[in-house]
């Protein structure tokens, strides 16, 4: 161990997400003078086994959502006992505070508490090396770009519309470089907006950017986005596709043990049901992914989806998966879903963040790299998506710029590796 790189000090500060609602930073800092600063995420539409985020609980504060308590936490316990350790010994960092913690979910310290320590230690790991963080976490072969999953029209929890749907995502695979997909992504979004307001529709913004007007149902919400890509120059399914996140367990009822439409038509499905209603979409629409189409506990209904719909459909894995190694495995013991879609504050740390997307690759399924609705300018994702070569990343809509910081971040990338770069398209039709 390099007496340079051993940590001094930890500290933290609550700051505010693109929600304005608290979160915290943190910052360690090495013997060396070297510093890392990272922000924690937070979400809205949160998986029922996701790591615990601590909050204050006091209603005189933000609601009661303050921080302050998680932010002492790094000041204190996590700072007493990180001071020492070498930098660059991530796994030992992270390993030693989920031993503080003593429990499963993170509820001690909080899931944000340890993961901002975790992710700044990586950060100034790799600012004393003088390396990309890319770099740094995923190796010199680190070179491939993600698709991204652009969020264009917020529904569910995430938008005060009709919509029971969460999200509605472009998918533009035109290019082998980054560049021209966000390109593409951002046209469609503009020739979204002109069109929508044609249509005398709302372009007011959800929580990620996507537009958050008042359709009728999910089919005129795909019939306006094929147009739009239409419209923008471009060939759905052939140049831009499109995703969905239904997050289908803000509108599973447990009482009727139905899935219920409950800001739209108020129409009841079964998991049999709405796997029928996923398939004729499918059918009828450029759709490459669905994540989240049954609840987090219909364990039943994912084997019956992932059955029907499996070798023709990416599914997703969030609220089903929440980042977790063990939840996982069970998922593919039991051949559920095909892809898993990775939260860093899910599960808590860098660490297990990274086996849980080496267990997803080993068993063949694909990993897409997260954001939450609750952002911030930290761009630590994007970095991690093209480290991992998951060749997927979520973040959001083309504005709001606690989302485009991690596309801006991804061209910074592209652009950094001079013509070395490549994504790859991982849908056919």
């Amino acid at each position: 161990m390099s007496k340079l790189s051993r940590i001094t000090s930890l500290s933290a500060f609550e700051c505010l997400d693109s929600r304005g609602f608290p979160t915290i930073s943190v910052t360690a800092e090495l013997a060396s003078g070297t510093v890392g600063t990272a922000y924690v995420p937070s979400g809205a539409s949160t998986g029922e086994y996701e790591a615990h985020e601590l909050r204050d609980g006091d209603k005189k504060r933000y609601l009661g959502k303050g921080a302050l308590k998680a932010a002492e936490h790094v000041k204190t316990k996590i700072n007493s006992l990180l001071t020492g350790y070498d930098a660059f010994d991530q796994v030992a960092v992270d390993r030693a505070m989920i031993a503080l913690d003593g429990t499963e979910n993170k509820a001690n310290l909080g899931a944000n508490a340890i993961l901002g320590a975790s992710l700044a230690v990586a950060t100034a790991a790799a600012q004393e090396l003088k390396l990309p963080l890319f770099r740094y976490l995923g190796g010199m072969n680190a070179r491939q770009l993600p698709i991204p999953l652009v969020n264009v029209i917020n529904g569910g929890a995430h938008a005060a519309n009709s919509l029971d749907l969460q999200e509605f995502m472009l998918v533009p695979h035109v290019s082998s470089t980054f560049f021209e997909n966000i390109r593409a992504a951002s046209e469609v979004f503009h020739t979204l907006k002109v069109n929508l307001k044609k249509e005398k529709l709302s372009v007011g913004v959800g929580d990620e950017g996507g537009f958050a007007p008042d359709f009728a149902t999910p089919e005129q919400t795909l019939e306006c986005l094929v147009n739009a890509i239409s419209d923008a120059g471009y060939e759905p399914g052939k140049e831009i596709s499109i995703a969905l996140d239904c997050a289908a367990s803000e509108f599973f009822d447990e009482s009727k043990g139905k899935y219920v439409f409950k800001k739209s038509s108020k129409e009841e499905f079964t998991s049999q049901e709405m796997t029928e209603l996923y398939s004729k979409w499918c059918s009828r629409f450029p759709i490459v992914s669905i994540e989240d189409g049954l609840d987090e506990n219909d364990w039943e209904g994912w084997s019956h989806l992932t059955k029907t719909l499996g070798n023709k459909v990416q599914l997703v894995g969030d609220d089903l998966f929440v980042t977790n190694h063990s939840i996982l495995q069970r998922g593919i013991n039991e051949g559920i879903a095909n892809a898993i879609l990775v939260k860093l504050n899910q599960i808590g740390t860098v660490t297990e963040t990274l086996e849980t997307v080496a267990l997803a690759h080993r068993s063949g399924y694909r990993s897409i790299i997260s954001h939450r609705s609750g952002e911030t300018e930290d761009t630590f994702i994007a970095d991690l998506a093209v480290a991992l070569g998951s060749g997927q990343i979520k973040t959001g809509s083309v504005c709001r710029s606690e989302r485009t910081a991690k596309y801006n971040r991804l061209l910074w990338i592209e652009t950094y590796l001079k013509g070395e770069s490549f994504t790859i398209n991982p849908f056919t039709r």
